[in-house]
């Protein structure tokens, strides 16, 4: 596989990037990886996660309230639909509606949660992660949801503790292993990160997000070869990742292999044409706008 380099920068741009220290490029690096895989672990009700839900669904479930408009779980479980398609504030509306019909619905306060969460509601968030806790102290979920909040806050410890129980709970959580791995790596403590992001890729093989954090931890830790191999794979999983092409030309620079990192800095480029780190990796190894390059 073969990529053609068609960047252009100017005179100015050039000479700029040319000084730039890969030093710099490895803390920019290792600064981005910021991703969240939020949308894989959702609730739509305690034993039934809405990831298991079609969005297909949607139609039948407004039939299912329709016939029954009193059913509290049928409206969470629209509820859970709607936040997966994005549509946070019809969400919102079902949630609310299945919290009046039941007011100890536990997972009703945590989807809700989850959705005022995701659209900047931190406070409103919390509030309903304590709830769906008080009513059940087993809710991995609930436990998961407030430790979000918490990483957010930058409240690590309090994180920690949140996605400690969550996985002691439901050690099937990617989503728990994966934020835990964040909080130990930005500790920089890698070897935990590692085997937390290990953890998450058993569980989501075909997600790019836990491959780069862990290639970014192998980095770390001087596993030059071991971060490559998982940002192989992590490119190939999602070629939309732009985050995953730079470290992959990070890597690939430091094993010595300039056509594989100037390929991968240049298909960075292609997706964020501005981004400072793909630029300078690209200029550094000594990528030519108009060659093509080998990817794989």
């Amino acid at each position: 596989m073969a990529i053609v380099a068609r960047y252009r920068f100017s005179t100015s741009s050039r000479q700029a990037l040319r000084v730039a220290a890969p030093v710099a490029c490895i803390a920019v690096a290792l600064c981005g990886c910021s991703i969240n895989l939020g949308a894989l672990t959702p609730s739509a009700d305690k034993e039934e996660p809405a990831r298991l839900i079609s969005p297909g669904n949607f139609v039948s479930l407004s039939e299912a309230i329709k016939a029954d408009p009193n059913n509290p779980q049928a409206y969470n479980a629209r509820g859970a639909v709607l936040v997966q398609a994005g549509k946070t504030e019809d969400a919102l509306a079902d949630f609310n509606k299945a919290i009046s019909l039941d007011p100890n619905y536990a997972a009703a306060y945590a989807n809700r949660g989850q959705a005022y969460r995701q659209t900047k509601r931190p406070d409103q968030a919390m509030a309903d992660y304590e709830r769906a806790i008080a009513l059940d102290a087993n809710y991995a979920l609930a436990y998961l949801g407030r430790g979000l909040v918490h990483k957010e806050r930058n409240q690590s410890q309090e994180a920690l503790e949140d996605f400690n129980k969550a996985i002691a709970l439901g050690p099937d959580s990617a989503e728990a292993y994966y934020n835990r791995g964040l909080l130990y790596q930005g500790e920089k403590q890698d070897l935990l990160a590692v085997e937390d992001f290990t953890a998450a890729n058993g569980l989501v093989p075909q997600q790019a997000e836990p491959l780069v954090a862990r290639a970014l931890s192998y980095l770390a830790l001087d596993k030059t070869k071991e971060a490559a191999a998982d940002l192989d794979e992590a490119v190939q999983a999602n070629p939309q990742n732009a985050q995953a092409w730079i470290t992959r030309g990070l890597a690939y620079e430091r094993l010595g292999d300039k056509t594989r990192s100037i390929s991968s800095y240049g298909h960075a480029i292609s997706l964020r044409p501005r981004d400072e780190a793909a630029r300078s990796g690209f200029v550094r190894v000594g990528g030519k706008p108009g060659q093509s390059y080998d990817t794989f």
